[in-house]
């Protein structure tokens, strides 16, 4: 079954401590284009990070992001250095009373001096390590594949319909086609009948350019092969690993048998056909560029 290359999971835990979310955005491209965003404590795991990501979202324009926050009760307090504040809040009175000034907020001011305030991590509220932020990461993964295959069921009900219309419109075709040929046959006895009463007219040369003709004329090697192509790509559709690329060239092969029954046919009726044909198989490719 198909997977879309556009997705997003995440997974989050809440903790006294701190909180940890994971994040994991994915848009269509040709290969594994991945961006990483962690906390600076998780800098030496970023390799095992794209290992992980790289093994379970194979390609596409992946963006990881690690967000870690302390919760507010853990959050950095502030203690004050009493010998030292009491140290500045002198200096600065006797500084007031040499130039005669308030002493209003002194107080303040030796507050805000440098070092008199100096914050203290609780000892309990560490870095999450890498045992609590790998499963995160596992359940984010999970959830955008989740995300990827249910967009991929989508995805594989439209571009079927493309394909059962393409197989209507050979339908037609191969409807059409005697009627076509018949017609040809038509002009050929009219053009012999002017043309037999000439003196210069080599009968079996003209019988040897028409079959000739007739088997350049003849599209029903390539309406075999459309519809080899078209059931290849169908089986291809439901296969359990990925096939976007491989559907990719499946598809160029179908416009090419669609492309030389048109320009051997001749046929204004079958012509109508193949542009319709080609407007499905461009649909098709346009899907085709966001599925893994």
């Amino acid at each position: 079954m198909l997977q879309s290359m556009t997705g997003f999971g995440s997974a989050r835990l809440d903790s006294d401590q701190y909180s940890i979310c994971v994040e994991i955005r994915s848009l269509n491209s040709k290969g594994m284009d991945l961006n990483v965003r962690t906390p600076r404590y998780l800098n030496d795991k970023e390799y095992e990070i794209r290992n992980m990501v790289t093994k379970a979202l194979v390609r596409g324009k992946v963006s990881v992001t690690v967000d870690y926050s302390k919760n507010k009760s853990q959050k950095a307090k502030n203690n004050i250095n009493r010998e030292l504040l009491q140290v500045y809040y002198n200096e600065l009175s006797q500084a007031a009373d040499a130039v005669g000034a308030s002493k209003q907020d002194l107080f303040r001011l030796a507050l805000h001096m440098p070092e008199v305030l100096q914050q203290e991590q609780d000892e309990e509220a560490g870095d999450a390590d890498w045992s609590i932020v790998q499963p995160l990461l596992e359940e984010a993964l999970k959830s955008i594949n989740t995300f990827r295959a249910d967009e991929g069921k989508a995805l594989t009900a439209e571009i079927m319909a493309y394909i059962d219309r393409i197989r209507i419109l050979l339908a037609e075709i191969d409807k059409h086609d005697p009627v076509r040929m018949e017609n040809i046959r038509n002009r050929v006895r009219g053009h012999l009948t002017e043309i037999s009463n000439s003196e210069s007219f080599d009968k079996n040369r003209f019988e040897q350019e028409m079959v000739y003709f007739m088997e350049k004329l003849d599209i029903a090697e390539e309406k075999v092969r459309l519809i080899n192509h078209l059931h290849y790509f169908t089986e291809t559709v439901y296969l359990p690993e990925p096939t976007g690329k491989k559907l990719g060239f499946i598809s160029q092969e179908i416009g090419r048998e669609i492309n030389t029954i048109g320009s051997k046919a001749n046929d204004a009726t079958i012509q109508h056909y193949v542009v319709e044909m080609k407007e499905e198989l461009e649909k098709i490719k346009e899907q085709i560029n966001n599925i893994l």
